[in-house]
């Protein structure tokens, strides 16, 4: 009886540490597509290539371009998601995305990337 409770306590104490081990689950793809979709596409367009009213008026890249895209670091994608961006007069040209966690953001940044072509 002994030896039963000793090798139960040893199952569920690898059990918890299991589970601590496991990272945060970052966003799914079909995740990251659905939020693109709705915070983001009204300027940058489904396609990514920013070919939309809003987005031709404020300047918005394409993402669909390798340049744009080598040019573009994951962290300045991440702080402009984040903060917003402003052109040098301060004029606000992207909103700071609010309610959206760390993951969220970087599920965002990944999509963005899949445009490249």
């Amino acid at each position: 009886m002994r030896k039963l409770i000793i090798t139960a306590v040893a199952l569920i104490l690898v059990l918890v540490i299991a589970i601590l081990a496991i990272p945060a689950v970052p966003l799914l793809a079909a995740d990251a597509k659905a939020l693109y979709e709705k915070e983001c596409s009204k300027c940058h367009g489904p396609d990514g290539k920013g070919d939309t009213k809003m987005g031709k008026k404020l300047g918005a890249k394409d993402y669909t371009d390798a340049k744009v895209q080598a040019d573009l670091t994951d962290a300045n994608a991440i702080k402009a998601t984040k903060d917003g961006l402003k052109d040098k007069e301060g004029k606000i040209l992207m909103k700071p995305a609010e309610g959206l966690s760390d993951d969220d953001v970087k599920g965002l940044v990944a999509y963005m990337r899949a445009f490249k072509k």
